[in-house]
């Protein structure tokens, strides 16, 4: 049985007041304030986050979801993760048939969503200019992850596209989980770091994906239900 610690969901709150405070990429601060501004014609009446977007679920999680970073319109409009746009979308639906969510939609962040036993991050923590941080950013970033994974008992990784699977497997070296050359990524792969942790891959939600049939929910269902293996 896991023992929780009292104060963890203290450590995680702090964690996330300090990554929404961080300013260590100016070029990502300006693009998300400017976005906030500008706003998008179907969210003209909506009030922007318009910050760096922190981390969000259980304090407690065991299976850590990685992304690659905020939407521009979708995230960084509503102030958390996959929440407002059509990957967040496909993944709440995901999380809630695989019992990490008690529903399936995220639409904003009063609306009820809670995660078990699950957590959200992402490699850039800031909406990024065509979705692309660039080397540096993501450099800059890492810490939070690093901060992240040492705030959760994490027993499985899940990486949602090529950039979040190399953060975790450059992360599980620094750790000493990982030793070799860098795994290859793939739908529904399956690599077992140290400690007994394990890290999956899986195609991110994106709508370039999930139009083009790249990505379908019964693969995308797999994925969690390999997650759920692993957690058991």
């Amino acid at each position: 049985m896991t023992v929780r610690s009292r104060n963890q969901p203290s450590v995680w709150d702090a964690l996330n007041q300090d990554i929404v405070t961080c300013t260590r990429c100016p070029r990502l601060r300006e693009y998300c304030q400017r976005i906030a501004r500008e706003k998008k014609a179907e969210f003209r009446a909506s009030d922007y986050w318009g910050q760096p977007v922190p981390n969000f679920g259980d304090p407690q999680a065991r299976l850590l979801i990685v992304g690659l970073a905020p939407a521009a319109h979708g995230a960084n409009r509503t102030g958390r993760v996959f929440t407002g746009d059509r990957s967040g979308e496909w993944l709440f639906r995901a999380l809630h048939k695989a019992g990490f969510a008690n529903q399936p939609q995220s639409i904003a962040r009063d609306d009820g969503l809670q995660l078990t036993d699950c957590a959200i991050t992402a490699a850039a923590h800031c909406a990024p200019p065509g979705n692309k941080p660039l080397p540096e950013e993501l450099a800059n970033c890492h810490g939070w992850f690093e901060q992240t994974i040492d705030a959760l008992p994490v027993k499985v990784f899940l990486a949602l596209g090529q950039i979040a699977w190399r953060a975790i497997v450059l992360e599980a070296r620094r750790r000493g989980w990982h030793e070799g050359p860098m795994p290859k990524f793939g739908h529904g792969a399956e690599v077992e770091l140290a400690d007994g942790k394990m890290l999956l891959g899986s195609y991110h939600p994106s709508q370039q994906n999930t139009f083009t049939g790249v990505l379908t929910e019964a693969m995308f269902d797999n994925v969690f239900r390999q997650a759920r293996r692993h957690l058991s």
